[in-house]
């Protein structure tokens, strides 16, 4: 049977991307995002991708899509939380439900998923869980009131569940990207800049691979990238 890997927040630009290479690199990918239209290509397009309709932020309905996932292909090798709630505005002007929304999809579904996978990669030998977070996870720009408490917070908690997990074989990690994602909205919202402005969902998912699979006696928590114009 193929090595199986769930990633969250499959979107048109990291998360299929995402999917892309980890179902070129052998694996069944189970596919959670909110509605399953934007599933529906995917699905057609890759014979061992199948799209589970979920909102992360809902602990139960969470809950039921992993479980689905287990039954029809068995324990993850790999768990992706790329599900992301943003919002921007400083923080006298934002509703104070939309952050914790925020942290209910970047905090509280990664301790979901932690708590039903990591014991299950345990008991097989051994797997990876890495979230994908940003630059919002160190500091705390004026209109990033509404974000980034809940990124900082995902990745203490990534952190934590690193050390815990790390001894018992399962390598938890956290990507930052420093940078614009290319993807239409994005491009049309900076049409000025130039294309190694971007960074490239395709490698972004050449990262996580590679993170992914790293050999043991050289895992990495933290890893950040960002375009080689892109300045520190």
């Amino acid at each position: 049977m193929k090595p199986l890997v769930i990633i969250t927040g499959v979107g048109p630009g990291t998360g299929s991307a995402m999917v892309r290479r980890f179902h070129d690199g052998g694996y069944q990918v189970a596919m959670l995002a909110r509605t399953a239209e934007r599933l529906t290509d995917l699905e057609g397009e890759l014979p061992n991708a199948f799209a589970v309709p979920c909102d992360v932020a809902d602990p139960a309905a969470l809950a039921a899509a992993l479980e689905s996932i287990e039954q029809r292909a068995g324990v993850p090798k790999v768990v992706i939380h790329n599900a992301v709630g943003g919002a921007f505005g400083n923080f006298l002007d934002i509703d104070p439900q939309v952050l914790q929304q925020n942290f209910q999809i970047n905090v509280m579904a990664l301790l979901h998923l932690a708590r039903w996978a990591a014991p299950r990669m345990e008991a097989a030998g051994g797997g990876a869980l890495l979230v994908t977070g940003n630059t919002s996870a160190v500091r705390g720009k004026a209109a990033f009131a509404g974000f980034a408490p809940s990124k900082a917070a995902q990745r203490i908690l990534a952190e934590s569940i690193a050390r815990e997990m790390g001894p018992r074989g399962v390598h938890v990690s956290f990507m930052m990207i420093d940078a614009v994602i290319d993807v239409p909205w994005a491009r049309a919202r900076m049409a000025d800049k130039p294309d190694e402005f971007f960074i490239k969902p395709s490698d972004i998912a050449e990262e996580v691979w590679h993170v992914t699979h790293q050999p043991r006696s050289a895992w990495s928590f933290l890893t950040e990238v960002r375009p080689f114009r892109e300045s520190w």
